[in-house]
């Protein structure tokens, strides 16, 4: 059986401006009506993000084999080469040629508040790339990526018997109560964050424990207070991963859901699959952007075992 993982999501480049100062220096509260100022940033940095590649990237470095199924506009050189010198397939990537790739600009100052303007971009044309071009795979997810993109790769996942992920992450509030629960129910399995957990059954009128029981498992992460997966019954604590120093937790959610994904596509059981998404999780967050990171397939079992103990 094959054991690639397509990767349905968002390709992005964000872009990060530093101000050097607090935003209320120079937001005024009384004038918030009618705000026109600009902030100097002397340092900036761009970095290759999206979900898709975050996810596939972490993969890739455990030794899977991920296949993007994504968007990118007329401005795709740099980040298709990148994906070259990785070794990701970039056959199942629609280049929109009329469009830009998705790009997030990022304004912090020193207290790490953000403001942020994000422009979709190809990514709004998911649902011109047609998963079924991918191939046969083990599993799939999908991760935040254009509103009718996710509703139509989970039809097609559907039709096409390959079990998937459904990861709605930021993009969860575009969709309305009916909706989730279609994709619930086409789903394999879903995974939230705490936040999103809540807005989830909110939006569905569904108990957590009703979401899970129609699902193979539904996995909620906690941050430091690591992650919870609910399965046939039973609820699977998996302890997080202390660090040093949290530098950074953009992508640290796609890590987590590689580390599913790896788990699941060599059959091992939650408490390992839980464990190694966790570690990941707690690698990336060490470094300042989602793809900067690095560790070996070989590595990260050392890691694992120091960390929980065992051997996967």
């Amino acid at each position: 059986m094959t054991q690639t993982s397509l990767i349905c999501g968002s390709i992005a480049i964000d872009t990060i401006l530093q101000f050097p100062n607090r935003f209320d220096s120079i937001l005024l509260p009384d004038q918030l009506h009618k705000v026109n100022v600009s902030f100097l940033a002397p340092t900036m940095r761009t970095e290759f993000g999206g979900c898709a590649p975050n996810i596939a990237y972490n993969l890739k470095l455990l030794g899977g084999d991920p296949r993007i199924v994504g968007v990118m506009g007329q401005d795709n050189a740099a980040y298709m080469e990148r994906f070259r010198k990785l070794g990701l397939a970039t056959d199942n990537i629609l280049i929109k040629h009329d469009a830009y790739n998705a790009q997030c600009f990022v304004t912090a100052d020193q207290d790490n508040n953000q403001i942020n303007a994000f422009h979709p971009g190809a990514m709004s044309y998911a649902h011109e790339n047609e998963v079924a071009k991918a191939g046969p795979a083990r599993i799939a997810i999908i991760s935040p990526d254009g509103h009718l993109g996710m509703k139509k790769h989970a039809d097609d996942l559907s039709k096409l018997n390959i079990p998937f992920i459904f990861d709605p992450g930021q993009q969860l509030p575009m969709f309305d109560g009916e909706e989730l629960i279609e994709f619930i129910d086409k789903a394999t399995y879903v995974t939230t964050n705490d936040y999103e957990i809540e807005l989830l059954m909110d939006r569905t009128g569904l108990a957590l424990q009703d979401i899970a029981s129609r699902l193979e498992a539904l996995i909620v992460t906690r941050g430091e207070q690591g992650s919870e997966i609910y399965t046939k019954g039973q609820r699977i604590e998996i302890p997080a991963v202390p660090v040093a120093v949290a530098l950074d937790p953009t992508g640290c959610g796609d890590a987590y859901r590689a580390g599913l994904l790896f788990g699941i596509t060599k059959g091992w059981n939650w408490e390992t699959t839980g464990r190694l998404a966790s570690l990941l999780g707690a690698i990336k967050i060490a470094h300042k952007g989602a793809q900067n990171h690095k560790f070996t397939a070989a590595g990260i079992a050392d890691q694992f075992e120091a960390a929980f103990g065992y051997r996967f």
